[in-house]
């Protein structure tokens, strides 16, 4: 093995990177007094929003508020079907659950995680309303078939682009792909506000309704015309936002550097490495391999193995949506091959930005000796 191989600290899955500009905006924040929802977020939701080719942005308390909240303004309610993946965070569907609309679980498919866009044609009945296409692990989804078929379909396409700031699919970015996109800034995100999300879109009936959701239900002080909710971004968690936009880029080409490195040499047999398809600009929120059956290890006994190395690991995720116990019964029939497999096969490995280029061929060099 190299002399990298004596790195003995743990290299963590995740690692939010911040320093003194952020520093910096937060303490003005806090000496200006105007801590809350204010000019600072209004700054944040123009600059985010332009930075997707958006034409409105609004900043909320988190990802999963920011999805909420644009089912709602999309007008999700009881009696809908949204259609989601099976593969993908419990957020994409626990916030169609809290319309009380159903979601409904399409395939994924097997090389990029994403979702199928022929399972979801397979999925639209009469009660189907919205498609989310998540953007799972920085890369793209199918956006141009989603896109055509919310068209012919008559649906609402919805982005959830959580693990995705600056991917692109056929050089259009994130976020400006469908009709209205979803951001989330939790700290081991592409960069971070500490916590916090953001609905992007060009349609402004949309947008102002979701503004209205995200502060109680009012367009203005003390007139509700509907029932909200508290949703509101900070200023302290804005000013946070505006300094990591600013990094989004570098950070971006970090994240892509190490991805390259871990594709070149990871070379064990059993091993896949992620694919990107020709459309898509892969940001690499996370680098997830495949560990197939022929590899001397299971997948758990791998993670097992590189946590003993010094090598942060996790499997995201372990249970696919329709599997999980508060939506089994409602899908017990339901078959779902490639979403199925993927939960039992994937790991991902470190590729944020404090990631090293040594550390790489570390990880790289302790998979390759295993086989």
């Amino acid at each position: 093995m190299n002399n990298y191989t004596t790195i003995l600290y743990m290299i963590p899955i995740a690692k939010p990177v911040a320093g003194e500009e952020e520093a910096a905006a937060v303490h003005a924040v806090i000496l200006s007094g105007m801590m809350a929802s204010g000019d600072v977020v209004h700054q944040f939701e123009h600059a985010f929003s332009g930075f997707c080719g958006a034409k409105y942005g609004v900043a909320t308390t988190n990802g999963t508020t920011a999805l909420h909240a644009a089912l709602l303004a999309a007008g999700i309610s009881a009696g809908d079907e949204v259609i989601v993946p099976a593969f993908t965070f419990f957020a994409s569907a626990s916030t169609v659950s809290m319309c009380g609309a159903t979601p409904v679980f399409a395939d994924v498919l097997p090389d990029t995680f994403n979702i199928d866009p022929q399972s979801v044609e397979q999925k639209i009945t009469g009660k189907t309303k919205a498609v989310i296409g998540v953007h799972l692990f920085g890369q793209c989804c199918n956006a141009s078939a989603l896109k055509r078929i919310c068209a012919d379909h008559h649906l609402i396409f919805i982005e959830d682009s959580a693990q995705a700031h600056a991917a692109k699919w056929n050089g259009r970015i994130s976020g400006n792909l469908g009709d209205i996109a979803c951001f989330s800034f939790y700290p081991t995100k592409n960069m971070t506000t500490g916590e916090g999300g953001m609905i992007v879109t060009s349609d402004k009936g949309a947008a102002d309704r979701a503004s209205v959701i995200c502060n109680h239900g009012q367009a203005e002080k003390y007139l509700h015309s509907m029932i909200g909710y508290n949703y509101r971004m900070t200023n302290v968690h804005a000013a946070i936002g505006k300094e990591q936009l600013k990094r989004l880029p570098g950070f971006t080409a970090l994240r892509q550097r190490n991805a390259k490195i871990l594709s070149d040499t990871i070379t064990a047999k059993g091993i896949t490495v992620p694919y990107s398809a020709p459309e898509a600009e892969h940001v690499y929120h996370q680098y997830v391999i495949r560990v197939e059956n022929e590899f001397p290890m299971t997948r758990d006994e791998l993670m097992t193995y590189l946590t003993g190395k010094g090598i942060g690991c996790a499997v995201h995720y372990p249970i696919p949506l329709h599997k999980q116990p508060v939506f089994a019964d409602a899908n017990r029939d339901v078959s779902l091959p490639f979403s199925e497999d993927c939960a039992k096969h994937v790991l991902s490995l470190p590729v944020h930005p404090s990631v090293t280029e040594d550390e790489c061929r570390y990880i790289a060099d302790v998979i390759n000796t295993i086989s």
